[in-house]
C-alpha cells in the first residue's frame, strides 16, 4: 500500500476535481454516520519519540515490534473539506455508521467525518483481550495452559463469549481497557460495564488492529500466533470487511468482527476489525433490531469494495 493516500489523491482529483493537500495530509469528502454526505477526516498519528523499536520477530511485511507500553501521541491536521469528492464512500442506509482505514507505513488515517464517535464493541474487542492475556503471559515468564489456548482459539475463530468472560475478569476488568488505551494509543475510546459494551471508535480500532500487526499489543512471542487465529476466524463471525476482497487473498486478512442484540436500546451492534499487510481498516455500525444484523456486514463490505476500488488499496 505504498503512496496509497498520493494515489487516492490523484484518483480523486480525477474524478471528483478536488482534493486539497493541508499540513501534511490531506482531506477528502466521504460519507458515514447517516444518509448525508460528509466530509473524510484525515489524521496522521505521530509515535512518541521515547519509543523504541526492536527487529520484528512476528509477521511479514510489518512494522517493527515496539516494546513495552508506550502511549502515542496523536496530532490532528488541518481541516480542508473537498465536499465535490462525496462519492469516496456512498451506503444508502439508515443506520449509524462510520469507518476509518489506516496506511500502516505512514501511519496516516482517513475515514468518515464521524471515525471518532464510538460504539459498543460487542465481540470485536476479543482480539485485544487474547493480546493482553498472552502478552502478560509472556512478560510473566508463563506458558498459558493447553485448556487455555483452546479457549483463546475458540474466542478468536467462533467468537466464544465464555472465554471472554474469564479473560476479562482475570484482566481486571475495567484495567484491561485502561491498557488498551495505552498500548496503543487509543484517544476516543473507553471501558464499559462488561467487555461487550467497551466503546471504541472507527479510527482507535484501527489503531488497535495495527498495534496486534506489529506486536506491540501480544507481544513477540505470540503475535504470529494471535495474527494466525485472526485470519482462521470462521464460520457466523467471517463476515463484513474481509468479504469484500478476492477469495484467494481472504486468507491473508486477520479480523475479528462483533455482533450483539442490546436489547436496552433495541439496536444491533455490528462491526468490523481488519488487518492487512499494510493496511488496517475498521467499519462500525448500529441500527434497530427490526433490521436484520446481516445488514453491519452488508455495510462494512460495501465500504472496504469502495475503498478498495478508490484508493487502489490493493
Amino acid at each position: 500500500m505504498t503512496e496509497l493516500f498520493s494515489r487516492r489523491r490523484m484518483l480523486l482529483a480525477g474524478t471528483a476535481g478536488l482534493a486539497a493537500l493541508t499540513g501534511g495530509g490531506f482531506w477528502l469528502a466521504g460519507r458515514g454516520g447517516d444518509a448525508s454526505t460528509v466530509a473524510a477526516n484525515w489524521q496522521e498519528p505521530a509515535v512518541s519519540p521515547s519509543a523504541s523499536a526492536s527487529p520484528e520477530s512476528a509477521i511479514a511485511r510489518s512494522v517493527p515490534v515496539q516494546p513495552g507500553r508506550p502511549g502515542l501521541a496523536h496530532a490532528e491536521v488541518d481541516v480542508l473539506t473537498a465536499p465535490e469528492a462525496g462519492a469516496l464512500v456512498t451506503v444508502k442506509t439508515s443506520a449509524w455508521w462510520s469507518w476509518a482505514l489506516m496506511d500502516r507505513k505512514t501511519g496516516k488515517i482517513v475515514g468518515s467525518k464521524n471515525f471518532n464517535q464510538t460504539n459498543m464493541t460487542a465481540s470485536m474487542i476479543k482480539a485485544w483481550l487474547a493480546a493482553d492475556y498472552l502478552r502478560r503471559a509472556a512478560e510473566a515468564g508463563q506458558t498459558p495452559s493447553s485448556t487455555r489456548m483452546n479457549e483463546i482459539r475458540t474466542m478468536i475463530r467462533d467468537s466464544a463469549n465464555g472465554p471472554a468472560s474469564t479473560l476479562y475478569a482475570e484482566l481486571g476488568r475495567s484495567a484491561t481497557i485502561a491498557r488498551l488505551i495505552d498500548v496503543c494509543g487509543l484517544t476516543d475510546s473507553k471501558a464499559g460495564d462488561g467487555w461487550s459494551t467497551t466503546r471504541l471508535s472507527a479510527r482507535d480500532t484501527c489503531r488497535i488492529a495495527h498495534a496486534i500487526g506489529t506486536g506491540r499489543a501480544a507481544g513477540p512471542t505470540w503475535t504470529s500466533y494471535l495474527v494466525g487465529e485472526m485470519r482462521a476466524v470462521r464460520g457466523t463471525g467471517d463476515f463484513g470487511i474481509r468479504k469484500a476482497f478476492p477469495a484467494a487473498e481472504q486468507s491473508r486478512i486477520a479480523i475479528k468482527n462483533g455482533w450483539v442484540d442490546r436489547q436496552a436500546t433495541s439496536e444491533w451492534n455490528v462491526n468490523c476489525l481488519a488487518l492487512g499487510d499494510d493496511w488496517t481498516m475498521a467499519v462500525l455500525t448500529r441500527f434497530p433490531l427490526s433490521t436484520s444484523w446481516t445488514h453491519g456486514g452488508e455495510i462494512a463490505k460495501s465500504v472496504a469494495t469502495q475503498l478498495r476500488t478508490k484508493t487502489e488499496l490493493v
